[in-house]
């Protein structure tokens, strides 16, 4: 079906919401955009783009605006917190055929989605406080006390989904026992290399995202903010690791913490209200699919409504043949949270002999199109 006379609701200014809107720029419908953050992205940390990432970038266009800027990766290492190699894959042989494995600021990326949406604008400093169904339509309420009408919402609004609270019955993400800090180093090797060192039920990872800045990630179990994690971290794990951290003591803006965290939903839709990207299905980072899963959303999604009757036909169409890729994307982060678990020596004479072979299944079905 035709877009001409739908309107559409995207709740959402991240990489679902705006991927979303310019995947439906060519089928006709209305689109209002909003956004409960005050403003575009212009501060972050980094982001890493698998190869299913990249490929729907192309589809969409946007490969152009982000190659002129990312760092390609080549390689990802993988070594214990002595720094004695485990195993290296080389992403770009893996990845060939389907995309290149890039790295970039997360700022970069969103401005390339911004720009991508055109004349579409975004409200932004706003979200739904009500939706009340009528029928094949939604009635929304937002907190500037404004409404509308809507033939279709999609909640492209992340793991803390104002869009899931309100009409998926309250339904919270879970906890992974897995507290995360993230921040900006200066770049001290000039290989492209993922590279990370994985500790006792921790890791610590370090991508490049320009010439300049490195992008370093550190899981730190489950208790919050626990104070001396730096000295801690620069004492547990060899180089760079001290030299990373050590970066905050000069400028801690960049530092973002938080706990990772999945959502599992029995459905994803309830009547003409659709979720996408986190709002769905966050999952442990430990893949870097939670981009990659919200670009492929918003391509399926469209490509769904476009050959549809209905949107309710559209969206049970989406969600079935999205829901065994995701469903796999869960199971696999739950089998390589619980090997890095595992105690080390064992964990380390496991990947040693396996490693390689567990990295390239747990990716295998995502070389195919979504």
């Amino acid at each position: 079906m035709r877009g001409d006379g739908v309107r559409v609701l995207i709740v959402g200014g991240g990489v679902a919401g705006l991927a979303t809107v310019v995947a439906l720029r060519d089928w006709g419908a209305t689109v209002d955009v909003v956004e409960r953050a005050p403003g575009p992205a212009d501060s972050g940390t980094g982001i890493y783009l698998t190869g299913n990432a990249t490929r729907m970038l192309g589809v969409l266009g946007l490969w152009e605006p982000v190659a002129d800027t990312a760092v390609q990766i080549g390689r990802q290492r993988s070594a214990n917190q002595r720094g004695r190699r485990l195993f290296d894959i080389d992403v770009a042989a893996l990845w060939h055929g389907v995309g290149p494995c890039v790295s970039l600021p997360r700022a970069q990326l969103h401005r390339a989605l911004l720009a991508g949406v055109g004349d579409v604008p975004v409200r932004w400093g706003r979200q739904p406080v009500a939706l009340v169904w009528e029928g094949h339509r939604v009635a929304v309420e937002f907190d500037d006390g404004s409404t509308g009408r809507y033939d279709l919402v999609i909640g492209a609004d992340g793991v803390h989904s104002t869009v899931r609270r309100l009409a998926f019955d309250g339904r919270a993400a879970r906890s992974l026992g897995q507290y995360a800090y993230r921040w900006l180093a200066p770049r001290i090797d000039a290989e492209p290399v993922w590279s990370v060192q994985l500790g006792r039920g921790r890791q610590f990872l370090t991508i490049p995202i320009s010439a300049e800045q490195t992008y370093c990630y550190y899981n730190d179990g489950p208790v919050a903010d626990r104070p001396g994690w730096r000295d801690e971290l620069a004492a547990a794990f060899t180089e760079p690791a001290a030299m990373m951290v050590k970066a905050l003591d000069a400028d801690d803006s960049t530092l973002h913490a938080g706990p990772n965290q999945e959502v599992v939903l029995d459905f994803w839709s309830r009547g003409p209200v659709v979720l996408i990207g986190d709002a769905a299905h966050a999952t442990s980072p430990n893949m870097a699919q939670g981009a990659a899963m919200a670009l492929e959303d918003a391509v399926v999604l469209a490509t769904s409504l476009a050959a549809s009757g209905s949107v309710t036909e559209a969206l049970r169409g989406y969600e079935a043949r999205r829901r065994p890729r995701t469903n796999w994307v869960l199971s696999q982060t739950h089998r390589r949270d619980k090997a890095t678990g595992l105690p080390p020596v064992l964990r380390d004479t496991v990947l040693r002999r396996l490693g390689e072979q567990m990295f390239r299944s747990n990716y295998g079905p995502l070389f195919a199109q979504p």
